[in-house]
């Protein structure tokens, strides 16, 4: 079956005390009631929710929830993650019932386990990044391993940046665009590129972009960048015009990937697909210029193991840059088998 996904930015809610958990606790409850959560998914929402509000409120006094709706192979399901700066903690430690670094009962992060369809965390001493997807438990359901943090520039409503992702059985495609500036003008120049990328994901990337280019003419324009991994052949395309940055990242080693300057919808020379052979089994990492570019997962030591939402949200917390939208598109690429 055929997956194909985007999404609105990230919902970020502060915590830095009790009234924000319970705050949150609503605010994930009407997500799941728009998604169609059943009452038992939506029941071990609000636990995962309020256990990892008040885990940030003791452990490291303030930090966030991010919220966002996910797709599964069979379903949707609520991606929560808790994001802090405080002191950090021994995960394996952190994940035993009755161990605490507050003097508490110690079960926050088992409790959040074991509710949770899908659970990750990394932690060190620059704070810690805690993820939970739910999804119905009638479902037969499959998690997509991939991740994004995406996020309007200042909280606006309208977002200049956007993603898609398609997922099928032999591969994946998937989308980064940034539109100029930000705000409405830039958000309809994204979608715009978005929407032709979605009637045929899996053509070439370069063609993807010529498509684009026709759908995003007479707007603002933007910086576009398409991935494509074909598994069978173990080969990963990429083509992108303008600051769209794209890397194959293994756990010793780093490949950039080419770009041509221009901006689809307003002008560029050609766009071109480049081959990156053997990339099963590495992470692709797509991001727009609202992120730094100094980024180096090897200076997380075992990140690279980490579920790719965790890689992403860790991306935008510590190398944000804060002045305009940001996405991080993290996405394990499946080796071949056989």
């Amino acid at each position: 079956m055929d997956v194909i996904a985007g999404g609105n930015p990230t919902s970020v809610l502060l915590i830095e005390d009790e009234s924000q958990v319970g705050h949150a606790r609503r605010a994930a409850h009407v997500l799941a009631g728009l998604h169609g959560l059943d009452d038992e998914a939506a029941g071990r929402l609000a636990l995962v929710v309020t256990e990892l509000g008040t885990n940030i409120l003791k452990h490291a006094t303030r930090g966030e929830l991010h919220l966002r709706t996910v797709p599964g192979r069979a379903c949707t399901g609520i991606e929560v993650i808790a994001v802090d700066r405080g002191q950090g903690f021994a995960l394996a430690d952190g994940m035993r019932d009755g161990f605490s670094t507050a003097g508490t009962k110690g079960q926050g992060l088992g409790a959040v386990m074991r509710a949770s369809q899908v659970f990750d965390a990394y932690a060190d001493a620059r704070g810690a990044v805690i993820l939970a997807r739910i999804y119905p438990r009638r479902m037969d359901n499959q998690d997509l391993r991939f991740g994004v943090s995406q996020h309007a520039l200042h909280d606006d409503p309208a977002c200049g940046d956007t993603w898609r992702i398609a997922v099928r059985d032999d591969g994946l495609s998937a989308l980064v665009v940034d539109g100029l500036g930000h705000g409405p003008d830039a958000a309809r120049a994204a979608d715009a590129g978005a929407g032709a990328f979605t009637v045929n994901p899996f053509a070439r990337p370069d063609e993807l972009i010529g498509d684009m280019h026709q759908a995003m003419a007479g707007s603002r324009g933007g910086a576009v960048g398409v991935a494509s991994y074909d598994r069978q052949r173990n080969l990963l395309q990429f083509a992108g015009i303008g600051n769209i940055a794209a890397s194959l990242v293994s756990p010793t080693a780093s490949r950039g990937m080419a770009s041509h300057p221009g901006i689809v919808g307003g002008q560029y020379r050609k766009a071109v697909s480049f081959d990156y052979p053997d990339a099963g089994g590495q992470l692709l990492v797509m991001h727009s210029d609202g992120l730094q570019s100094r980024w180096r997962l090897g200076d997380y030591p075992g990140l690279w193991q980490r579920h790719p939402a965790v890689i992403a949200t860790l991306l935008h917390r510590d190398f944000n840059r804060g002045k305009d939208d940001i996405t991080v598109l993290v996405i394990a690429l499946e080796a071949r088998h056989g």
